[in-house]
C-alpha cells in the first residue's frame, strides 16, 4: 500500500529526514513514536503528499507521488488519503453533514450521493442524529468523530492520522483509538498514526521508532 525509499526532507539548514524507508502494508495500523523533533509529522506530511521529499521515492497504492504535478498531486491526496489531525479543523459555519460532505464535493461527487454516502458513515459513527448540529454543538469527542467520517467519504486507499487524541480526554481517547481498528474491520482500511499516545501506539499492529530524523522496528 505504502512503500517509501530514502527519503530526505531538510528546511533550510535542518535536515529533518535522514534517508527514511518503511513499507506498509494494506490492511495494516501502523504507529509511529518518538521524541518531538524526530520527524514523525514530516514524514506523515510527505506520505501523504501534504509536502514533497527533497529526494527518495513514494509509492501510495502503486502510484509514485513524486511524479505528479501539483495539480494531479492534488486530486490524488482528495481521493486517495484521508487525513485525521490533533485538531478536527472543521468549518463552523457548516453543518456536521456538511463538513463531511466537503471533500466528495471537491471530488466532483453530486451532492445527493454525497449526502447519502456522509449520513451513512455518520450512522456507523453513531452521529446520525448530529448530522444537522454545526461543530459549537457538538462535544470534542463528536467533533473528532465527525472529521474521521470526513476523512472516509471518498473511500481513500490509507487514513494519515497526526495525535488524532491528543486533544481528546481519556475516555473518548480511547473510544477513537478502538474506532481505528473497526475501521479496519469495516472497510479493510490502512492505517498510519502519529502519536505520542503509548496505549494507541501499543494497540497497533506494527510500531516504528523515530530518533534523529532515521526510523526504527524498534526503540533504540
Amino acid at each position: 500500500m505504502i512503500q517509501a525509499r530514502e527519503i530526505v526532507k531538510s528546511y533550510g539548514s535542518l535536515k529533518v529526514l535522514k534517508g527514511v524507508s518503511v513499507v506498509i502494508d494494506k490492511g495494516e495500523i501502523v504507529s509511529v513514536t518518538g521524541a518531538s523533533g524526530a520527524g514523525k509529522s514530516t514524514l506523515l506530511h510527505i506520505l501523504s503528499t501534504i509536502d514533497r521529499a527533497d529526494s527518495g521515492h513514494v509509492v501510495v497504492d502503486g502510484i509514485e507521488t513524486g511524479k505528479l504535478n501539483d495539480r494531479k498531486l492534488a486530486g490524488f491526496r482528495n481521493r486517495k488519503v484521508g487525513f485525521v489531525f490533533q485538531f478536527h479543523h472543521l468549518l463552523p459555519e457548516f453543518t456536521a453533514l456538511e463538513n463531511v460532505c466537503i471533500p466528495a464535493f471537491i471530488a466532483g461527487t453530486g451532492r445527493r450521493e454525497a449526502e447519502l454516502r456522509a449520513m451513512e458513515l455518520l450512522d456507523f459513527l453513531n452521529l446520525k442524529d448530529r448530522s444537522s448540529h454545526k461543530p459549537s454543538e457538538l462535544s470534542g469527542g463528536e467533533q473528532q468523530r465527525i472529521a474521521v467520517a470526513r476523512a472516509l467519504i471518498n473511500s481513500p486507499s490509507v487514513i494519515m492520522a497526526d495525535e488524532p487524541s491528543g486533544n481528546l480526554d481519556s475516555t473518548n481517547a480511547r473510544q477513537l483509538h478502538q474506532l481505528f481498528f473497526e475501521l479496519r474491520e469495516k472497510f479493510s482500511q490502512t492505517i498510519l498514526i502519529v502519536t505520542h499516545n503509548e496505549e494507541l501506539a501499543e494497540m497497533a499492529d506494527r510500531r516504528l521508532f523515530m530518533r534523529d530524523g532515521l526510523i526504527f522496528d524498534h526503540k533504540t
